[in-house]
Parts: C-alpha cells; structure tokens; sequence
C-alpha cells in the first residue's frame, strides 16, 4: 500500500456542528462605491488564541557541495483528488513562534533537523476564498550532522507523505515535470519555482 492508492470514495455536505476544522461564514461589506455586498468565506477554527497565524510553510534546503536541494513531500489530498507536491508545512501550536513550529514540524513530517534562518511577514493562502494564513520559515539543514544522515519521519497515523528532495535550480523543470505527470503542485511550490526562474532571467 502506498499513497497512491488513496482515493475519494464520496461527497457530500457537512453540517456545520460536524465540521472539526473549518466553517463558513457570510461577510457584510461595502464596496468602493459604498454599495452593501456579501461575501461567502470559510474560516480555519484551529487558529491557537494569542496566535496571528494558522501555520508555517517550511523552505528547508539541503546544504550539500554539489548545491542547494529544496525538500519537497508527495501527499493526496482529498479536496483535489490528487497526490500533490508541497513544502513540508504544519499548523502552529499554542505558545510556538513560527520559527519552532517550522523546526519541530520539518523534523515530525521528513526527520530533517535544521535551523531557521528567515522568517516571511504574514501570508494569505487564497484571500478570495478563505482566511487562512502562514508565514513561511526558511530552514537551513547541515548534512554534516549524524542526525541528518538517515532521517527518518515521526509521522501521526493519519499522515501518509513520501519525501525527497531535488536541485533548488531545477525546481522549476521539475514542476512542470510533475504536473505533465498528473501530480498537483501546491502553489507555494510553484510560486517558489517561478521566483527560481526569474532571478535566473534577471540576474537577481
């Protein structure tokens, strides 16, 4: 059994007193030309109190002398009824910085160990859709440390992610690979490539 054997057996509406994560919402608004409008939205209900965000995204690169590789992990997720490619990620705990969420969720969800070193201001993940938010932490691994010589994941039951890594200058090619394949690529991911791309084409 592998991850690519999951599938979506069935749909249907969930009853708001049913939902364990999320709800919708209706948003009264004015408009720019003060006209009255409503919104649909849903909301994450995991949010720690005290927190200003929902969770982190983790860039997590791989110091190794033939260049820097990005980790990535395969997971399906249901909502697109495909395996997708994404940064490792995680929701944040009560009392937790982003930066020790990034840490403690790269080394439960890959078995990496690394260091943060940059911290993004505040992210939307889908503003027209969602509140949802993230900061995304930038993680140096070491591969001279003995811990990061045969990691290995501290995965919960319900958690099925296969992890590898490729050259942080092919990520790009390696995108479009995956998607001509079938696979979904999270849009951090690609927005993450597409930045690749362009310090390439501008010299940045």
């Amino acid at each position: 059994m592998s991850l690519y054997d999951a599938k979506v057996t069935s749909r249907e509406p969930l009853p708001e007193k049913e939902a364990a994560w999320t709800k919708l919402v209706r948003i009264n608004y004015q408009d720019p030309h003060d006209k009255s409008r409503t919104w649909e939205s849903a909301e994450r209900t995991t949010r720690p109190k005290g927190s200003d965000i929902d969770g982190v995204g983790i860039v997590a690169i791989l110091d190794k002398p033939t260049g820097p590789e990005i980790i990535l992990q395969k997971q399906f997720r249901p909502p697109v009824e495909k395996v997708t490619i994404e940064v490792p990620a995680g929701l944040i705990d009560a009392g937790e910085t982003a930066e020790e969420c990034a840490v403690r969720e790269l080394k439960e969800e890959t078995g990496y160990v690394g260091v943060a070193s940059a911290t993004s201001s505040i992210m939307f993940n889908d503003p027209g859709f969602c509140n949802t938010n993230l900061r995304m932490v930038h993680i140096t691994v070491d591969m001279s440390l003995p811990e990061n010589q045969n990691p290995k994941a501290e995965l919960e039951d319900e958690e099925f992610i296969e992890v590898f890594h490729v050259p942080l200058a092919d990520l790009f090619a390696q995108c479009e690979k995956f998607a001509a394949e079938g696979y979904a690529v999270d849009a951090r991911v690609g927005t993450l490539a597409e930045g690749v791309e362009l310090a390439k084409k501008f010299k940045l």
